[in-house]
C-alpha cells in the first residue's frame, strides 16, 4: 500500500468513527433582529425537536446526540424525554443555560451587584443539572452574556470576582462525572464591556476551578481577522478544549451554515485538531453545530452543514504530514503552504459517499431526505400549538 492509498484508508477509518451533535434550536423558527420567520412543520415541543434530529442521524449516520436548551426545551418529565431520545436512535447532549432572556437578568446574571440576582442565576444552572441528571447528560455549558454598555456602570473587577464566585457554587454542585464548558464571546450584548470576553479569560476561570472545567469555542464569537485555528491549538495544548462549535459568519455571530463563509478556515482549523489527534472521543472534545436557519429548511440545511464539516475533516486527514513536517524543517514556505493546498483541492466527496454506502447509508444525504417524503408529512401533521423558536 503506497503512502497516498495509507492516508486515505487511515482518513475513512477516522471519518467512520466522527460525531457531530446537533443544538434543539435550529429546528425551530429563527430569524434576524427584524424578523422571525416561520416554516411549516416546524416542531411543536421538545419531543418533534427529537423526531427531526433523528432524520439527520438518520441520512449521515453521525449525528447521534442533541443538545438541550434551558428553557426553551423544558418538559414536565425529562427521563421519559430521554427514553423518546433513545427510541429515535439518540441520546441527550450538552445542556445549555439560559442568562439572556429574564427580565431580572437585564443588568447581568452571575455577575450582577445584587445577590439575589445572582443566587437566581445560579438556582438556574442547579435546575440544568437536574436536567443532567435525569436525562444522562454529563456536560453542562455556559455562555455567559453579562457586560457593562457605559464606562463606569460598575466594577470590572468586581464583576470578575462575582463571577469566579458564582462559577465556584455551580462547579461545587456538579457530580463527579459532569463538565462545565465556558463560552466566550468579544462582544454582544453588552456594548463597553463583556465579562468573558475572549478564551484567555475563560481559560483563566477553567484552572481556577479545576480540571473539569473546560472551554468551548464558537467560529463565530471571535473579532474579524483572528485566527482562531491559533487559538484552538493552544487550548489543545492545555487540555482545556471542551467543545467545539460550528457555524460561520461574514460579519459577527452570524450563525450561517458551518463551511459557508470561509471553507479554508474550516479546513484549517480541522487541521489543528486533525494535528492533536483531538478528533478522536477519547480527547474529550463534543464537536457541534451551533446555528440557526433563518431563511432555508431547518432539516436540510442540518444536514448540509454536517456535510460541510465531514468535508473539512476528511481534507484535514490527508494532509500528508510528514511533508509537511520536512517543508517546514527546511524552511520552505511555500512547498509547505503547498501541502496544505493539495490536500483542500481534493475532491473527497467521492469517498465520502463510498463511505456512507458501506455503512448502509444513502451515499447522498441531501437527495435522500428530499425523497423521502418527511417535510411533507411532517407539514401535515403538525398543525395548530405553538411552534418552537427563540424563547419558545
Amino acid at each position: 500500500m503506497n503512502d497516498q492509498s495509507s492516508r486515505q484508508s487511515a482518513t475513512t477509518a477516522a471519518l467512520s468513527e466522527q460525531t457531530v451533535e446537533l443544538p434543539s434550536w435550529a429546528f425551530g423558527n429563527s430569524g434576524t433582529r427584524f424578523r422571525v420567520f416561520t416554516t411549516e412543520g416546524v416542531p411543536r415541543d421538545p419531543y418533534e425537536k427529537i423526531a427531526d434530529a433523528a432524520q439527520v442521524h438518520k441520512y449521515t449516520g453521525i449525528t447521534p446526540r442533541v443538545s438541550l436548551h434551558i428553557p426553551w426545551d423544558l418538559v414536565d418529565d425529562f427521563s421519559d424525554l430521554a427514553r423518546h431520545a433513545d427510541d429515535h436512535g439518540l441520546t441527550i447532549g450538552m445542556i445549555n443555560a439560559n442568562l439572556f432572556q429574564d427580565a431580572d437578568f437585564r443588568l447581568s446574571s452571575l455577575t450582577h451587584s445584587d445577590e439575589r440576582i445572582r443566587r437566581k442565576a445560579i438556582d438556574h444552572h442547579m435546575q440544568c443539572l437536574d436536567v443532567m441528571r435525569a436525562t444522562g447528560s454529563k456536560e453542562l455549558k455556559l455562555w455567559l452574556p453579562d457586560g457593562t454598555n457605559y464606562a463606569g456602570q460598575d466594577s470590572l473587577r468586581a464583576r470578575q470576582d462575582r463571577l469566579a464566585e458564582s462559577l465556584a457554587e455551580i462547579y461545587a454542585a456538579m457530580d463527579s462525572d459532569h463538565t462545565l464548558v465556558l463560552e466566550y464571546k468579544f462582544f454582544e450584548p453588552a456594548f463597553y464591556s463583556t465579562d468573558i470576553p475572549d478564551w484567555g479569560t475563560a481559560l483563566l476561570h477553567c484552572l481556577a476551578l479545576g480540571e473539569r472545567a473546560t472551554v468551548v469555542l464558537d467560529t463565530g464569537h471571535h473579532a474579524p481577522g483572528t485566527n482562531i485555528e491559533f487559538i484552538v491549538m493552544q487550548l489543545l495544548r492545555q487540555g482545556r478544549l471542551g467543545a467545539f462549535d460550528f457555524n460561520s459568519r461574514f460579519y459577527a455571530d452570524d450563525d450561517l451554515m458551518v463551511g459557508s463563509a470561509d471553507p479554508f478556515q474550516l479546513f484549517r482549523i480541522m487541521h489543528e485538531i486533525v494535528q492533536a489527534d483531538a478528533l478522536k472521543p477519547e480527547a474529550g472534545v463534543n464537536f457541534m453545530l451551533d446555528q440557526c436557519h433563518n431563511i432555508e429548511e431547518k432539516i436540510p440545511g442540518q444536514i448540509r452543514s454536517v456535510m460541510n464539516v465531514q468535508e473539512a475533516t476528511a481534507k484535514a486527514l490527508l494532509v500528508d504530514s510528514e511533508a509537511l513536517t520536512a517543508a517546514q524543517q527546511a524552511q520552505d514556505v511555500l512547498g509547505a503552504h503547498g501541502v496544505l493546498m493539495d490536500a483542500y483541492n481534493t475532491d473527497v466527496r467521492p469517498m465520502l459517499a463510498e463511505l456512507r454506502a458501506g455503512q448502509g447509508l444513502d451515499p447522498d444525504p441531501m437527495a435522500a431526505f428530499a425523497a423521502s417524503g418527511y417535510a411533507a408529512e411532517v407539514a401535515a401533521a403538525r398543525v395548530g400549538g405553538t411552534q418552537a423558536g427563540w424563547g419558545a
